[in-house]
């Protein structure tokens, strides 16, 4: 048999092993059996116990434990609780982040339909959704959520929305003949899917897929079978974390050797190496980065992007492109009336979405409604012929029902008809529904003492049955001249992908009591056409044209058609091809790799088409941001490296994401970003203070060691230090302000390293000035006589001082420590608080006991001050050298 679309209902009814009376229930248990109850159940759950198990994963974490257990054994009791605790935290915020990202199938298996009526044995039968078999008739009525993928086979006026599935902004009418094989899923007019909604109209249709076997458990295994990848900043940590290792081994083993071989007992040896290996560990970066990525959050949320997962709040800084859904996202996904058509003349509207608010305008001035006779009884016509609805609420104007009517409700408002009023004067006494065969609807009402049809419709469904029409206020003869200009105007209108509809209007008899579609729908007045389209948000051009200039590409990705879709994206400034799903089926994925980057708009897609572009494009190497607010966007939002979901968008949908758009505003992605490379930059400014600090402390034990000297210092010195330096200083960098030109940069490669070649002769620098300073001023201690314990307070208090100036270093590779000294606040109370405890350490009494100091003297106060400006004057001549080299190869 072919696909359920092209085929006969005979043949579906045969392949089934079904008939019209449905299934007997015998029939249908044994069916059960088979295939399964018709929901959505995961194959494989991950548990919250192996979510909390991988946060330990990294070799960096995995380091800290090493070091934590030999600090244990060793007695070290206070550094082994510190650095244990440090671990515990990290692990806890990074599983309640990621807990939540295991929720996408829960959410699709929630949003199932909970009963169906269907035959069975002849009879109809209510039954739970769960238990639908393929070969069920199921029947469905305006209300009904379809509970499975289902072949029509009667269907009176029947409309769905399949918004949540296909992204149609619209509701689909449906029929019931045959379809090409070839047919996209949005364009299978003759098949209904699970979840969907009736939004009109009734229908009797056979199941022929159940549970896994729909198209939304379809995208439920997709969810499922797509992993969770790492983020480049992940990705990134990893692979310092490695490196890291690597160092610590090896310099480690250097120093035991050489302690080992000077005659010291294996105790001390194992200490100095442990000191070593916590100095050369930044034990705090896993919490800094944590912690800098939740204020990043924070921030964003402030700016209505609700982040899902932590690690995705830089990645939105390395964003290359963003594929983006059209209805809802860059339009407003609600339907409003442009251009009107009355009397052989153009009329324009004004106003955004379904407010009432605004103006008809004819050449740029406000219309005379009463003077245009055929325009006001175009717009009473399109006010009455109507089943939607239009209220007020705080959140705005809202409506109930088509979007369509709900539009015409809005344009006749704006002419000053209400129609709640016109309905006191009005009483509909008949409706003959709007169906897909006759593509119009007809209302009949009482007026006064007389019978008035109003008719809407397809133009050239309602054109058909007109023979007169209204000009200049009076009703005269439909001329062929008149026809030829109403579909010259119509054909004008959808070339700008409007939604035409035409209206007309006739008398009855007062004697007619039945009214019969052939009598009631003849002889019509032609009254007008009014354009219609679901506009772009007003903000969505000037934020596409902000990410063009940040280097992102945006394409429109939606399952509306190609013709609207053109016409959207040319309104909003996107540029590039135009692709259709047909057309997109016939590429090889060569082909659509090498034509993806010139390609503007995909129109008409599947959920599969979905994930072959955001495959095609992450094979470009490029960092791909999807949004999406349908079910059937879920599998792409998992595969993208930044799924983005519309807060007003399904519960699918949001779970699938890492970020969510509060306000549904394209615009606010582009402060997303901004705020994403913000995060990003500052993380690698404490990556930058952190290491070079240690390193600098890494270059005085070990140098230390290399020329004989005693331990400048002791452990639990050396742990105060880093969670001091690396805490509050470190964490204050993630309120840095945004450089200047951030937005003006291209992004990021995902391959470019965390640390680059200028950081690494950053790092050694400060590292060697470190050496330099502390381990010559403890030396220049030890030679005055002075103690052991003396000696080490000033090596510890300079290297803390040191760091406090290098945090100043760090806020800039390039530009001067100077020109933005007090922008950040957080920084200059962090550095003051620092200083503050670092005092209380070397002057309170039971403190200098804990850590091993005693009080420092005026004079080696000074010395300590001259080591701090001397490491911020050495990176400042750093950064003099480079903004140099920079301007001449500018130059160039």
């Amino acid at each position: 048999m072919a696909t359920y679309w092209s085929s006969k209902p005979e043949a579906i009814f045969g392949e089934l092993k079904s008939k019209a009376s449905g299934l007997n229930q015998a029939a249908a248990e044994k069916r059960l059996e088979e295939f399964g109850p018709n929901k959505i159940e995961r194959k494989k759950r991950i548990t919250p116990l192996i979510i909390f198990l991988s946060q330990f994963k990294s070799i960096l974490i995995a380091i800290l434990i090493f070091a934590t257990i030999l600090s244990a054994y060793l007695g070290n009791m206070l550094d082994a609780a510190v650095i244990f605790l440090i671990i515990i935290l990290n692990a806890v915020i990074g599983f309640f982040q990621e807990y939540r990202a295991e929720k996408a199938i829960e959410a699709l298996e929630k949003f199932a339909a909970p009963k169906a009526r269907v035959l069975r044995d002849g009879k109809i039968t209510e039954i739970f959704a769960e238990g639908v078999v393929p070969g069920d008739v199921v029947l469905l009525e305006t209300g009904d959520r379809v509970p499975a993928d289902a072949r029509l086979i009667e269907a009176l006026s029947l409309a769905i929305d399949e918004s949540t599935l296909t992204g149609e902004s619209t509701p689909v009418e449906k029929l019931i003949g045959e379809l090409a094989e070839n047919t996209p899923l949005a364009d299978r007019k003759n098949i209904v899917f699970m979840n969907s909604v009736v939004v009109r109209g009734k229908a009797k249709c056979l199941v022929f897929g159940t549970g896994r076997q729909t198209e939304i458990g379809k995208i439920a295994t997709e969810i499922e079978e797509i992993k969770n990848e790492q983020t480049p900043l992940q990705e990134r940590l990893s692979g310092l974390s490695k490196s890291l290792g690597l160092v610590i081994i090896l310099i480690a083993g250097l120093v035991f050797a050489i302690e080992y071989f000077r005659g010291l007992d294996i105790i001390n040896v194992a200490l100095t190496s442990i000191s070593l290996a916590v100095a050369v560990v930044p034990e705090g970066l896993p919490a800094v980065v944590t912690i800098g990525l939740a204020i990043g959050v924070q921030r964003l949320a402030r700016a209505k992007s609700i982040m899902r997962k932590l690690t995705a709040a830089e990645t939105l800084g390395s964003c290359s492109v963003i594929c983006s859904d059209k209805t809802g996202t860059l339009t407003k996904n609600q339907m409003t009336v442009k251009e009107i058509f009355a009397s052989g003349r153009y009329f324009s509207v004004d106003g955004q979405g379904y407010s009432p608010d605004g103006e008809i305008l004819f050449e740029g001035k406000e219309a005379d409604i009463k003077s245009e006779g055929e325009l006001a009884k175009m717009l009473l016509c399109g006010a009455l012929c109507n089943n939607a609805s239009l209220h007020k609420e705080k959140a705005g104007w809202q409506i109930s029902g088509d979007p369509t009517e709900a539009a015409l409700l809005v344009s006749a408002r704006k002419a000053g008809l209400n129609e709640n009023s016109l309905k006191s004067e009005y009483n509909q006494i008949a409706e003959l529904s709007f169906d897909a065969s006759r593509k119009r609807m007809s209302s009949v009402f009482k007026f006064r003492n007389k019978i008035v049809v109003f008719v809407k419709g397809a133009p050239e469904s309602v054109l058909s049955k007109c023979k007169f029409i209204m000009k200049n206020g009076r009703v005269k003869f439909l001329t062929s001249h008149d026809r030829d200009e109403i579909i010259k105007a119509n054909t004008a209108m959808a070339s700008k992908a409007l939604r035409v509809l035409a209206f007309a209007e006739r008398e009855m008899p007062s004697a007619v009591r039945d009214y019969k579609i052939e009598s009631t729908e003849s002889d019509l007045v032609f009254l007008g056409l009014q354009g219609m389209i679901d506009p772009p948000r007003p903000e969505v051009k000037s934020a596409i044209q902000a990410c063009e200039d940040a280097g992102i590409k945006v394409i429109m990705v939606t399952g509306d058609h190609a013709l609207t879709a053109k016409a959207i994206a040319q309104q909003v400034g996107l540029r590039g091809d135009v692709v259709d799903g047909v057309e997109l089926a016939k590429m090889t994925d060569k082909a659509l790799a090498e034509k993806i980057l010139g390609v503007g708009v995909f129109a008409r897609v599947t959920p599969e088409d979905k994930i072959r572009i955001v495959r095609a494009l992450q094979n470009k190497n490029k960092v791909v941001a999807m949004t999406g607010d349908g079910v059937n966007d879920a599998p792409a939002l998992k595969k993208a490296d930044i799924g983005i979901g519309m807060g007003s968008g399904t519960d699918v949908a949001k779970e699938a994401s890492v970020m969510i758009l509060e306000d549904d505003n394209f615009a606010t992605i582009v402060k997303a970003v901004e705020l994403g490379r913000n995060i990003y930059d500052n993380i690698r400014k404490f990556v930058l203070y952190m290491l070079s600090s240690n390193v600098g402390e890494v270059f005085v034990i070990l140098g230390a060691s290399l020329v004989g000297l005693p331990l400048p210092l002791i452990a639990v010195q050396i742990l105060w230090m880093n969670l001091l330096t690396d805490g509050l200083p470190a964490v204050s960098l993630a309120f840095d302000p945004a450089g200047k030109d951030i937005m003006n940069r291209k992004p990021r490669s995902p391959n470019d390293a965390i640390i680059t070649n200028d950081m690494v002769g950053t790092i050694l620098l400060v590292g060697f000035v470190m050496l330099f300073s502390a381990l010559g001023l403890f030396k220049f201690e030890l030679f005055n006589g002075a103690s052991l314990e003396m000696a080490r307070t000033v090596a510890f208090t300079t290297l803390v001082v040191v760091e406090m100036f290098n945090v100043f270093n760090s806020r800039s590779e390039i530009e001067s420590a100077f020109s933005s000294m007090f922008s950040n606040s957080y920084l200059i109370l962090a550095v003051v608080f620092t200083i503050a405890l670092q005092l209380a350490v070397i002057y309170a009494p039971p403190l200098q006991k804990a850590f091993g100091t005693v009080a420092l003297g005026l004079s080696q106060w000074g010395f300590v001050a001259i080591a701090g400006f001397i490491v911020l004057a050495a990176v400042e001549i750093k950064k003099v050298l480079r903004r140099k080299n920079r301007a001449t190869a500018a130059a160039f």
